[in-house]
């Protein structure tokens, strides 16, 4: 839709606050719509800006005019506006960073300046007139041109520099390595030029090149063999791609020129989707309901059509969720609207992605970030198009681009996978319902162990419960066997994690052909590796964090910034080789279980085997097709997947997820152990769980062995309500993070003073705002920054909003520090 009015509302790909006004000039009108990029002059620079709706000019300044429309068709729907507008209030984020994030990676434009030397630097080089950095410059860039971002020295002419720039001034130069008035001065003389240009776009159409025929009826006698193959070929297909032209005829990419040249075909360039997709798939049939089935469909069916409503579909593991989903889903569709599917982890998007082709075939896209850009480009433009009615995805899928959406499942709705936690923060569940209620549509939100907030939305009426007690089929919930692991605390080697109960089902379940899944939740080796000689453990050199050894890659490495030591390295504090290994995970495991069943055929499933494109899929695979006996998993291995074969969990520590300093702790432990446990005996063999506990006392544990999501439910709440903890208070953490401890320090508390100033000068905050710290995170150092924060936490979020906006707005400087970044995270998930 173009629009009227000469003057455009839009948001720029930058962290800043508000929309602007741009004019459009006559010539580029007809192509300006919303949803469109558009080129666009901010300050000295250009950089891409997103169409929102025509606008008046009302400001008394001059409007600059746009320099360029950046798509033929749109790229979101205009009914996608409102939803970017309310994240962007919500999350307290520029409205242009919702837009960027939504949108598939590598299509916005930036504008950067580059450095390049001169005909008269180039002569000043061979002379003696220049200064030590001034020649250093200047040799760099005789080398070639670069960014002016980009443009540094060898670290020792540096520091070197900097010793004579600032005698009183030693050591490694801070941030801005070259000063910005030598690079004037240098410019001034000429000896250096200095010019804007475009970088990015990167994720464009993927084209082919095709051939169609021009005239049937041109003389073909002449004609070799395989061009005459050619042309019969053509004329069979219409059109066809030179891509498989080849594989009937290889010799046509050299035939097809001179075919074109006498006139008998036409070669042309046409875009082309990047297939992420893995092997086909055989079609199937709606199965028939259960009882319990068949009501979900009636109450939901009933309501679809007639505006919004939440679901909280509460079905115990193997009760057939997913097959409601696709009955509703294909009684949407007949409506004529679209369905988006969340789903927590990519590991569990080929699943679920095959079942809904086998009974859909090919309207499905799917949409996450183990894609390649192209490959999320092409599924994004599917949906634009309007060539697919169906849309799988991670969290980021919540912005697929469909007009007119009637059902948003959210599938294990109670997975922390759903937050975001870099860019802007988002949890993808609550947008869900808020896009569904825009839209008109449903929001189906299912788990066996539905998240504490949502069985509260039920309780006050926000959501409609309905459930599914019984598996299909009439299949037995597994029997949970709880193990005291304080018994054998004083075994030695394998004896202490894998316990005679564990080992003994193990070999029973081996014996009679099944598979096995053992869950931990923590991978590598060992993760605790400490000096013999000194009992320093050996630390992470940017974080405040213990180095896990991985045997694999013969490294120790950090979990969170990726530094890593070799494995023969020594005890930094003492230099001392003696290295204990103390600590378990998966990869430890993993080769324990080799050891005791060497016949076994044993895989591991964590994020060090599944990096690498593909890796998930070949494991899956592997189960599916019976070539795995013992799969050892983290949590990936504990959400939503179907293995029938599977008849035996062993859970080597339950506790591990309990020591976390977090109020959602218990529930976290609750919903991991209940969900790996539905692994098992989901096909014709009842199941069994081993579950091996230091605390079998703790109600998480003792729910989740009874597999009774009430009970934990009305012990955890009371706790929740005595400390004013959600879901009865909302929160906002404010994140401060800095290079420099005392500075970091000092900084949080300067804003700790500025949160309080703020809460006494207006009574309104301070009857509804209580600030919690700041303190140190829990995890003080992660990346070279230090790490403070600040919680703030009221009854309802409205108070808290207005509060940090007004903080934001008075004290602007203390969000857009150059050395200490702030960030507010609202409804924060992860406390450490």
């Amino acid at each position: 839709m173009t629009l009227n009015s000469p003057y455009i509302e839009v948001a720029v790909a930058l962290p800043v606050e508000n929309t602007f006004t741009y004019r459009v000039p006559e010539t580029l009108s007809p192509f300006v719509s919303t949803g469109k990029r558009v080129l666009v002059p901010f300050g000295r620079r250009r950089v891409t800006a997103y169409v929102l709706s025509p606008t008046e000019n009302t400001d008394k300044y001059e409007i600059r005019l746009i320099l360029d429309v950046l798509d033929d068709t749109p790229i979101f729907p205009s009914s996608m506006i409102p939803f970017f507008k309310w994240i962007a209030g919500y999350y307290l984020c520029p409205v242009g960073e919702v837009i960027r994030s939504a949108l598939p990676r590598g299509l916005n434009l930036y504008d950067f300046v580059t450095v390049s030397i001169t005909q008269a630097g180039k002569k000043e080089l061979s002379g003696d007139a220049l200064t030590p950095l001034q020649r250093d410059i200047l040799d760099r860039l005789d080398r070639g041109s670069c960014r002016l971002k980009d443009l540094s020295l060898p670290e020792s002419k540096k520091n070197t520099e900097s010793e004579k720039d600032n005698p009183g001034k030693r050591g490694k130069r801070e941030k801005g390595d070259i000063p910005n008035s030598l690079i004037q001065a240098m410019d001034k003389q000429g000896w250096i030029v200095r010019e804007r240009s475009l970088m990015g776009g990167r994720t464009k159409p993927r084209t082919e090149r095709h051939i169609s025929l021009n005239a049937s009826d041109l003389p073909a006698e002449d004609l070799s063999e395989p061009k005459k193959k050619i042309i019969d070929i053509v004329k069979s297909e219409g059109e066809i791609s030179v891509r498989e032209l080849k594989k009937e005829v290889p010799t046509a990419p050299r035939l097809i020129k001179s075919l074109e040249k006498s006139g008998h075909i036409s070669i042309f360039e046409k875009n082309v989707y990047r297939d992420p997709f893995g092997e086909p798939v055989t079609p199937d049939r709606p199965l028939s309901l259960t009882e319990e089935q068949e009501k979900v469909m009636r109450e939901i069916s009933g309501t679809l059509g007639n505006g919004f409503a939440a679901y909280l579909l509460a079905g115990v593991t193997g009760s057939g969720k997913t097959e409601v989903y696709m009955q509703l889903a294909a009684e949407v569709i007949r409506q004529g609207r679209s369905v988006l599917v969340l789903i927590p982890e990519i590991a569990l998007i080929s699943q679920m992605e095959r079942r809904f082709r086998a009974r859909f075939g090919e309207c499905i896209a799917v949409l996450h970030s183990g894609l390649s850009t192209g490959e999320r480009y092409d599924q994004w433009m599917r949906i634009i198009n309007n060539e697919v009615t169906i849309a799988i995805g991670a969290r980021s899928a919540i912005f697929a681009p469909f007009a007119d959406i009637g059902l948003i499942i959210v599938d294990e709705e109670h997975d922390t996978s759903y937050k975001q936690e870099s860019n802007f923060t988002y949890n993808a569940r609550d947008i869900a319902v808020v896009r569904a209620k825009l839209m008109d549509g449903i929001a189906l939100m299912g788990s066996a162990t539905p998240s504490i907030q949502s069985y509260h939305n039920v309780t006050t009426g926000k959501f409609t419960e309905v459930t599914l007690s019984r598996r299909v089929e009439k299949r037995p919930l597994p029997d949970i066997t709880v193990v005291d692991l304080r018994k054998s605390r004083d075994e030695r080697g394998i004896r202490r994690f894998i316990t005679p109960e564990l080992h003994h089902a193990m070999s029973e379940t081996f014996a009679r052909g099944e598979q096995s899944l053992i869950f931990l939740n923590r991978r590598g080796f060992a993760g605790f590796p400490v000096c013999a000689a000194c009992g320093d453990p050996i630390q992470c050199e940017n974080c405040d964090v213990t180095l896990t050894l991985h045997r694999a890659e013969n490294a120790y490495k950090c979990h969170y910034c990726g530094f890593t030591l070799p494995s023969a390295s020594r005890c930094p504090t003492c230099n001392s080789p003696s290295i204990k290994l103390l600590g378990l995970g998966t990869e430890k495991v993993e080769s324990a279980i080799r050891k005791l069943f060497p016949n076994a055929r044993a895989a591991r499933m964590d994020r060090d085997t599944t990096s690498r494109k593909g890796s998930v899929l070949k494991i899956l695979k592997g189960l599916r097709d019976c070539n795995t006996d013992i799969l050892v998993g983290t949590q990936m291995v504990a959400k939503g997947h179907d293995f029938p074969n599977i008849t035996l969990v062993g859970i080597i520590c339950a506790d591990l997820s309990l020591c976390h300093p977090d109020f959602r702790a218990g529930e976290r432990t609750f919903q991991l152990l209940a969900q790996v446990s539905g692994r098992a005996g989901r096909g014709d063999v009842p199941g069994r769980v081993i579950l091996q506990t230091y605390n079998p006392e703790h109600f998480s544990i003792v729910s989740a062995v009874a597999q009774d999501f009430k009970a934990f439910y009305n012990k955890e709440v009371a706790f929740r309500k005595a400390l004013s903890y959600p879901p009865y208070s909302r929160l906002i953490q404010l994140r401060i993070s800095g290079k420099e401890k005392g500075k970091t320090r000092d900084f949080a508390r300067e804003m700790g003073n500025i949160c309080k100033e703020l809460q006494k000068s207006d009574e309104s905050f301070s009857a509804s705002v209580q600030i919690l710290g700041p303190i140190e995170a829990p995890v003080s150092k992660i990346a070279k920054r230090y790490r403070w924060q600040i919680l703030l936490k009221g009854l309802s979020a409205g108070p808290l909003h207005r509060y940090v906006r007004r903080m934001m707005a008075r004290w602007p400087a203390v969000f857009h520090n150059s050395n200490i970044k702030v960030t507010a995270d609202v409804d924060p998930f992860f406390m450490g």
